[in-house]
């Protein structure tokens, strides 16, 4: 088994997440060699400011590089097929921003190439399953502990859009695809309830909103969250806005399970909030990212409680993955080490896991499926239910 010092990696994408990506891998223990941007002279940026050995001029050449085993793609979404294709030729490890691609076609033929190289290890990145008390919250209903789940409710919002002077590239269709709020943030919600609960939808109803049909452009580039801070330095143009900022769905779940989820990212005073309560025959759960030290158990009979991310008093196979003793709270950056810490022991072990903790390809296709049904059911005004179908 190798060892982490001796992986490699390289990221594409200097925005907002790379860097993030960046920071996670260090903490682990992982070399990273280089960083790629949108072009030479941001490569060369960003490896000076983040303290990179290489900042690549193109694709080729990262993939040309012998020393790097890994590459991280946090780049534009309309990029992901191409790139992680390019990857896996070259015998690259993929960990893929989500969402995995824009349309489904795309996904299938990543799932495809994917199984074509079993001996790569690929994974999406959805962090938020790596909070401590999300993969607690996993493991309660594994062992039965809340009874059989009967419904589920949640949101995840944000306020970073809320202004029609807000941009970003998210709010073009053909640069993220043609769900946004739900595709972005949605996606996170729709894997990790997947995950956590297991279940499946099997039928939805879908209900989208554009808040702000004309958004103003920047003439020049505005990063992501950082539209408050720029917003008012930069001349605009009228952009015609083609995505959603606001979206609810109803889904049911095999077995006639039922669900709700509602995103937005224009909630004044959410910066960053996935919310779930999970109802079963027993107890229930709750959980807020805002608050992700805390997951509320209700039961019906006894005192409601607050169980908090103490490694001592989490499943033994939650604890290698809460790092800190009660108090120390863990939040977004530790997910982040969490998730790579799962992919890069499958790495080490040269095969993936039977039952991995990080999201697949299949994963990530599977979420895309929801986004265009999601989409579909909007359209159509109508319930969406050959889910299954569309896997």
């Amino acid at each position: 088994m190798k060892k982490l010092g001796e992986i490699s990696a390289a990221i594409v994408g200097t925005g907002f997440i790379g860097p993030v990506h960046l920071e996670a891998l260090r903490r682990l223990g992982v070399r990273v060699s280089g960083i790629l941007g949108s072009s030479p002279e941001k490569s060369q940026k960003a490896a000076q400011d983040l303290g990179l050995a290489k900042g690549y001029r193109d694709l080729p050449e990262l993939l040309a590089d012998r020393e790097v085993n890994v590459v991280h793609l946090a780049s534009p979404n309309r990029l992901h097929v191409s790139q992680t294709l390019a990857c896996l030729e070259a015998g690259k490890h993929v960990i893929c921003e989500k969402p995995l691609a824009m349309t489904t076609s795309e996904t299938k033929s990543l799932v495809a190439a994917a199984r074509k190289h079993p001996e790569l290890i690929t994974a999406v990145n959805y962090n938020i399953r790596f909070y401590p008390l999300c993969l607690q919250a996993r493991a309660m209903i594994q062992h039965g502990e809340i009874g059989e789940v009967l419904h589920v409710t949640g949101s995840y919002v944000q306020d970073w859009l809320l202004f029609p002077t807000d941009f970003n590239w998210r709010v073009s269709s053909s640069e993220g695809g043609a769900l946004r709020a739900v595709g972005d943030i949605g996606t996170h919600w729709l894997d990790l309830i997947g995950f956590v609960t297991g279940l499946h939808v099997e039928s939805l109803l879908a209900d989208l909103w554009t808040a702000h049909p004309v958004r103003q452009q920047p003439v020049s580039s505005v990063g992501t969250f950082s539209g408050k801070l720029e917003q008012t330095k930069a001349a605009t143009k009228d952009f015609p806005v083609d995505t959603e900022d606001y979206g609810t769905v109803l889904m049911k779940f095999e077995g006639g399970r039922r669900g709700t989820m509602s995103v937005s990212q224009v909630t004044a005073g959410r910066k960053n909030c996935l919310r779930f309560e999970i109802a079963g025959t027993r107890k229930s759960l709750a959980w807020n990212s805002e608050v992700p030290h805390e997951l509320w158990i209700g039961d019906r009979t006894e005192s409601n409680r607050l169980l908090m991310a103490d490694p001592s008093l989490l499943h033994e196979e939650v604890r290698p993955y809460a790092n800190y003793p009660g108090g120390h709270q863990e939040g977004f950056p530790d997910t982040f080490k969490q998730l790579y810490r799962a992919v890069y022991s499958d790495i080490q072990a040269g095969k993936r896991s039977p039952e991995p903790l990080y999201a697949t390809f299949e994963d990530g296709h599977r979420e895309v499926a929801l986004c265009e049904a999601i989409l579909e059911s909007h359209r159509s005004s109508r319930w969406i239910t050959d889910i299954k179908g569309r896997m």
